[in-house]
């Protein structure tokens, strides 16, 4: 059970497009394994977390304010894991699937659980120097993601499941830099 369940994390990691191909990888225990991959990221994320609080908190003189607690930081990594689920099911089950794309919110869970594998990168965040290294987890999980929408929802190319996966950080993008721009004219809302 154990190394069925680090065979899934490698594979992630490794960008393996065998992973989603194979349907016993979305048995019974597959749903377990994810969640344990949820919970295990968002305790790995928590160091690179504390990091950055500690530093914003001395640069700001800030002292005294508690840091989120563990129940929070567990609530809020499921309820977000359900809602990009959510998403990415409407959006790539509903509104734009391929000829093909037969598959359901379960198997959806699983492989947003599987893509979260990179996050356990997150551990060797350590110090405030090293902060600027999230993004590359971040972007691993985004390729993973990519990759597994392409296999689990039978699309022809990386194309459509790129743009899928990737729309929600394009807007927050493109907003945020809506309102750079805003500042720097001088328009202050």
């Amino acid at each position: 059970m154990l190394s069925e369940f680090l065979n899934i994390i490698i594979r992630s990691i490794k960008l393996d497009s065998s992973l989603y191909n194979n349907n016993k990888n979305f048995g019974e225990a597959s749903i377990y394994f994810a969640i344990v991959i949820i919970l295990l990221t968002s305790l790995i994320s928590m160091v690179p977390g504390s990091v950055l609080f500690k530093h914003m908190s001395g640069a700001f003189g800030i002292s005294g304010v508690p840091g989120p607690t563990l129940r929070s930081i567990l609530i809020s990594s499921f309820i977000v894991w359900l809602i990009k689920t959510s998403y990415l099911y409407f959006v790539g089950v509903v509104l734009f699937p391929s000829n093909n794309t037969k598959c359901n919110f379960r198997k959806l869970l699983v492989v947003v659980g599987f893509a979260n594998c990179p996050f356990i990168f997150y551990i060797f965040i350590v110090n405030i120097k090293l902060i600027y290294y999230v993004f590359i987890p971040y972007v691993w999980y985004c390729m993973a993601l990519i990759v597994a929408l392409k296999h689990v929802l039978n699309y022809e190319s990386y194309l459509k499941p790129s743009i899928i996966s990737l729309a929600p950080q394009a807007l927050l993008l493109i907003y945020f830099l809506s309102q750079v721009i805003k500042i720097k004219s001088g328009v202050v809302s």
